[in-house]
């Protein structure tokens, strides 16, 4: 045997059996949870370009770790990879109850009669009452197509990616012609000890909602880390129901699956589908909603045998289950689901049982026992106990494909993504590629022809107007106020939705993934991890849901840090405000001025974020645990929805919100304080209010008053600043004759830093609560003011006036 060293020190294409898993807490349990556990053997491919973190492979995926989290494992060299485990031969243990199915399972996508009820489900089963509605939860591993089963199944368009985590929110819906159920799209999760907010969230919502049934989607193509996540659902002892995804792509690699072997075994029915393509759902639905209406439980809860090293952990978890039965049985805790998370030493669990000291002390010392027994630590027991379980399931009905076509692709994409010297030049690239179709190419095409558009229906909607002879309060609302207003936002839509189009391309790929793995060790200095440059980077789009998405940070440091920075990076409504001064003010150089003032968007947050770090946020980032998915074209169906749906939120929002705001303050400003109608708009109520706070941004170049009413109505909606400055100023000719090129980069850049829209405060407040909601505000207006001020002061050093 080959002396020991720690995982960093492997050469690239170098494979290692483990030896011993170090470390602590949440974080050594998601290493156990993910498959490295001691007997697992590990291949480093490659480092990400500025030499840290590490990729790994195991369990057939790849694994992103940090090097010094790398240091903490310990292993040995081995020729080769593959799972080296003391009981690769060991017969598979099934409980007496096991249910035995017989005849042809149908294949991917064929139609199959219900099968007879087993021997045990009608001794032991008790139907739901008619008309309950049978709710579902469907669970799975992060990015393995469970949105996609989500609107296979009850036809709703939620977006899809290619990257771990892009559900952060449980959805629900009703089946498709089942009115009585309710399926509940929870977050991707790895197992059920929380690591990060999302697992929690699906771990509290099975446990205290209590579903009928549960739709646990596997990734055909890499069965055995997806299992551990099925044995610890089946040990919540609730009906449920296997569905096998991409089995399509598995079996066109050269695998497959004896699926009744597979249902012998675990003791649950399994589907094999392919959620993409709608294969196998209708089978599916009726198996989850037989298991649901009968309540068929599992018939397997028992992974573990009297002839597995002793049988020290069989010996452990029933120990502990005769000690804990009543409490569990008060916490409405599954038994076998809360002895194994009592050994594991899962805080969560521990303090729903609400055991006495004596108790405790009791359980200490069966655990204990049974580490002396095994050879292993109480956790890493019980995740070895799972993986030899499963790695017999494996061996005994799986087949598995060669190397896949996707693998292989994405091998040799990843040389150039991720490649030391060209990682970062491309994403350069593929960042300004994206900046300069959305700006100069496709939106600004686009752009042109909705202008156009407008411009037709306002002077057709003016001349029906006056040969009608309108009333001239009437006339100036629907054409000074209204079209104007609108008139002004809507050629802004084609821009958000192209860039929203793109940046859909690079999620539904795979590509920000790798962008994640590459902008780690940058992140890591200014104290967060590479997963906060997603977040960051959805906030381009929207600050909503790029906030939301922080809940995939696992730590509460990182997630506060990363809410704070997203703010700063330039969401895409306020392309209204870019587009409309820039075409006024710099012609010429539009793109040049956008792009300037996205770069320094992410230099001030940059900054911000390594200040905040270094005093009052200070502290490590989050350790960087994320598996790279393959590559995939991007879903047609799912790159429409997401334009669909963002066309429609843009578009009710400016007939909605910008609507509003348009004749609330054309109403402002065509009516003084007594209610009477003005010619000049400086005597209306409007000018009345916005004085007051005028002389603030008097520093700033701009203290104009309709410049600080368009300011405070953007906080209700960034495309409301353009609508504003539209009413209020009549034309683009009084605009350029009131500021000057100086004053208007002032403006821009106050715009591009202060407060994000309300929607985006309410989200931060949802998630942080309102004292950081608030904090977030404040600090935000003050940042603008002050790098506004400064960059006025440069302009005027430099001469410019």
């Amino acid at each position: 045997m080959s002396d020991t060293l720690d995982l960093s020190q492997l050469e690239i294409g170098e494979g290692a059996r483990i030896v011993r898993v170090g470390g602590e807490g949440a974080l050594r349990q998601h290493f156990l949870d993910m498959g490295v556990i001691p007997g697992a053997t590990i291949a480093l491919e490659k480092y990400a370009p500025m030499g840290d973190p590490m990729e790994f492979s195991l369990h057939g995926y790849q694994l992103s770790l940090r090097v010094a989290d790398a240091r903490k494992i310990e292993v040995e060299k081995v020729a080769r990879p593959g799972r080296v485990s003391e009981t690769q031969a060991a017969p598979v243990a099934t409980d007496a109850g096991a249910r035995v199915v017989t005849g042809r399972h149908p294949g991917l996508g064929e139609e199959s009669e219900r099968r007879e009820v087993d021997e045990r489900t009608s001794d032991h089963s008790h139907p739901v009452p008619e008309g309950t509605t049978l709710t579902f939860a469907l669970a799975g591993n992060q990015n393995c197509g469970k949105t996609t089963l989500f609107n296979q199944l009850t036809g709703s368009n939620q977006h899809v990616g290619n990257f771990p985590g892009v559900t952060v929110d449980r959805k629900e819906g009703v089946i498709r012609g089942h009115p009585d159920t309710d399926v509940c799209d929870l977050p991707g999760i790895y197992s059920l000890s929380p690591y990060s907010s999302e697992e929690l969230v699906s771990r509290e919502f099975i446990l205290d909602e209590n579903p009928r049934g549960i739709i646990d989607i596997v990734d055909a193509t890499n069965i055995e880390r997806n299992l551990y996540l099925t044995m610890q659902l089946m040990e919540l002892d609730v009906p449920m129901v296997l569905a096998l995804n991409m089995m399509d792509e598995m079996q066109g690699n050269g695998g497959s699956v004896d699926v009744n072997r597979m249902e012998d075994l675990l003791g649950i029915p399994v589907v094999p589908i392919s959620a993409v393509k709608g294969e196998g759902v209708d089978e599916l639905v009726r198996h989850a909603l037989h298991v649901a209406r009968y309540q068929e439980r599992p018939g397997i809860q028992d992974f573990c045998s009297e002839a597995d090293h002793g049988g020290a952990v069989h010996r452990c978890i029933h120990a502990v289950m005769h000690l804990i039965q009543d409490h569990a049985e008060r916490a409405h805790v599954p038994i076998r689901f809360a002895a194994t998370k009592l050994i594991e030493g899962d805080e969560h669990v521990i303090e729903r049982l609400a055991l006495d000291d004596n108790e405790l002390e009791a359980v200490g010392h069966i655990v204990r026992q049974m580490e002396a027994e095994r050879g292993l630590d109480r956790a890493a027991a019980i995740a070895d106990m799972r993986y030899s379980f499963i790695e017999r399931v494996v061996a005994s009905c799986v087949t598995k494909p060669r190397e896949s076509r996707e693998r292989e692709r994405s091998q040799r994409v990843d040389r150039l993504l991720t490649g030391k010297w060209t990682a970062i030049p491309l994403f350069v690239l593929i960042m300004g590629t994206v900046f300069l179709l959305t700006f100069n190419v496709v939106g600004k095409f686009l752009e042109d022809a909705v202008a156009a558009g407008v411009d037709a229906l306002t002077a057709a909607a003016d001349s029906a107007l006056t040969q009608a002879g309108a009333n001239p309060v009437l006339h100036s609302l629907v054409i000074d106020g209204v079209f104007n207003a609108v008139g002004t936002v809507l050629p802004i839509c084609p821009i958000i939705v192209t860039m929203f189009f793109f940046l859909s391309l690079l999620e539904d790929t795979g590509y920000m993934a790798r962008v994640a793995f590459v902008m780690d060790k940058l992140l890591r200095k200014i104290g967060l991890s590479g997963r906060s440059i997603v977040p960051m980077l959805v906030g381009f789009g929207c600050t909503v849901p790029a906030v939301m998405s922080a809940r995939t940070l696992p730590s509460e440091r990182d997630r506060k840090l990363t809410i704070m920075l997203t703010p700063f990076m330039s969401c895409s409504t306020k392309l209204t405000i870019y587009a409309y001064f820039s075409a006024a003010f710099f012609p010429d150089h539009a793109g040049l001025v956008m792009v300037c003032l996205y770069l320094l968007g992410i230099l001030v947050g940059v900054l911000t974020g390594f200040v905040t770090h270094k005093t009052v946020a200070k502290g490590e980032a989050v350790p960087f645990v994320m598996e790279l998915p393959n590559y995939r074209m991007p879903s047609a169906r799912s790159v429409v929805h997401l334009i669909w749906d963002k066309t429609r939120d843009f578009l009710s929002r400016a007939f909605t919100v910008v609507f509003f705001a348009a004749v609330v303050i054309w109403l402002l400003q065509t009516f003084s304080p007594g209610l009477e109608m003005v010619d000049d708009a400086s005597q209306s109520m409007l000018a009345s209010v916005a004085t007051v706070v005028s002389p603030v941004f008097a520093p700033l170049g701009f203290a104009d008053w309709r410049i600080t009413t368009a300011l405070i109505c953007g906080f209700m909606a960034k495309e409301v600043v353009v609508s504003t400055v539209s009413v209020l100023f009549g034309s683009t000719a009084e605009l350029v004759a009131t500021l000057t090129p100086l004053s208007v980069v002032s403006l821009l850049v106050f715009c591009l830093l202060y407060t994000p829209c309300i929607a985006a405060i309410a989200a931060i407040k949802r998630e942080l609560g309102g004292r950081w909601a608030m904090a977030t505000v404040v600090f935000q207006c003050v940042t603008a003011w002050v790098v506004a001020f400064l960059v006025r002061l440069v302009g005027l050093a430099l001469g410019f006036a």
